[in-house]
């Protein structure tokens, strides 16, 4: 399914693949073009990133899934081995392939957004309606 979407707006695409560090490089400056923290998506052996500005669809291609803790949170988070996004300023909407651990069960997350009335806070919302808020701090770049 992702990628037919992917398929239908590689045209116009900025595309970047083949070498992890470039792709990582232009994941993390797509993070900061739409002001989101750089330690968001901490994805390794990236193999494609794309981004339709027109539309303002994204896609980053790992080698393989990964699951993440995010230490100040104690969070558990699982990423895809293909993401898909439509992002805009501060928010990533749409997302596939991405879900968090929430008590023993992960749950699938489809919106990522910076709070409109508090800039410290990120929401992460499921299709659910749950919806959790956490410190945009706990997500800049961890050292590793």
């Amino acid at each position: 399914m992702s990628s037919q979407i992917i398929a239908s707006h590689r045209e116009n695409a900025e595309i970047y693949n083949g070498d992890s560090k470039i792709c990582k490089l232009k994941s993390n400056e797509l993070l900061e073009k739409i002001r989101m923290p750089k330690g968001l998506l901490p994805l390794e052996e990236l193999e494609e990133v794309g981004y339709n500005e027109t539309t303002g669809f994204v896609w980053m291609r790992q080698k393989n899934s990964k699951e993440h803790k995010f230490k100040s949170l104690g969070k558990l988070a699982w990423y895809d081995k293909v993401i898909t996004a439509f992002v805009e300023d501060q928010c990533l909407k749409k997302i596939t392939g991405v879900k968090s651990k929430e008590m023993l069960i992960w749950i699938s997350i489809n919106e990522i957004k910076i709070d409109d009335l508090d800039q410290k806070k990120i929401a992460f919302s499921a299709l659910t309606g749950l919806t959790r808020k956490f410190p945009v701090s706990a997500f800049e770049e961890e050292e590793e």
